[in-house]
């Protein structure tokens, strides 16, 4: 049986973006007719983290209403250069455990991280939603694979925009960051969008 994930931000024994987290486990459920769903309030309730700093809380679940979790400290790391590589018929609009795809890719890059590019449309990193910077505001590409928490937060509190950001209009943007559940804003990690190393008009090609 398929298994679905939820990487869930505990900070100082707080839970971020829970109630996002649920609706996307409700939705899952939902789109593939199941009934009930798994209650991450619950689960986290269970664990009672005790400790602080940031961790990330790894569900794992199942339709049958079985899932397993892990507490794991997390730090986020700055990602040397970066590489654009097509894929045009990539589906992940659920949140699978299986990631064999995104693997394979990562794995035929020059780059420690991919940013996907389907239909010659910006899409995501291989663990990430994007955010681009023109001027002074940041805009997340609306064709996403996956709609993150952490995108769906910014746009419903309104500190970022969509934009239809493709191949031909990328260079108009100055600099990129990723977000995810454990990502936030963070000036520590904004790259200029000189690190994406196969840009068009550069002399390197796309990985097909």
């Amino acid at each position: 049986m398929s298994q679905f994930i939820e990487s869930i931000k505990i900070e100082d024994q707080k839970p971020f973006l829970l109630n996002l987290h649920q609706k996307r486990v409700n939705e899952t459920f939902a789109y593939f007719g199941k009934e009930g769903t798994v209650n991450l309030e619950a689960v986290v309730k269970a664990l009672d983290p005790d400790e602080n700093g940031l961790f990330k809380l790894r569900v794992v679940y199942s339709l049958d209403h079985t899932f397993s979790t892990r507490l794991i400290p997390y730090a986020i790391s700055s990602i040397e250069s970066f590489e654009l590589v097509e894929h045009n018929f990539l589906d992940y609009a659920f949140k699978s455990e299986d990631r064999k795809i995104f693997d394979q890719m990562k794995a035929r890059a020059k780059s420690p991280e991919i940013i996907i590019v389907k239909n010659n449309h910006i899409t995501d990193t291989s663990f990430s939603n994007l955010l681009f910077k023109k001027g002074k505001t940041w805009y997340t590409p609306c064709t996403c694979l996956l709609n993150g928490v952490q995108r769906q937060h910014l746009l419903k509190t309104k500190k970022i925009k969509e934009a239809d950001i493709t191949l031909q209009n990328i260079r108009e943007y100055s600099h990129f960051q990723l977000i995810n559940a454990l990502n936030d804003f963070d000036d520590m990690f904004i790259y200029p969008l000189s690190r994406i190393r196969n840009l068009p008009g550069n002399d390197d090609d796309f990985l097909l």
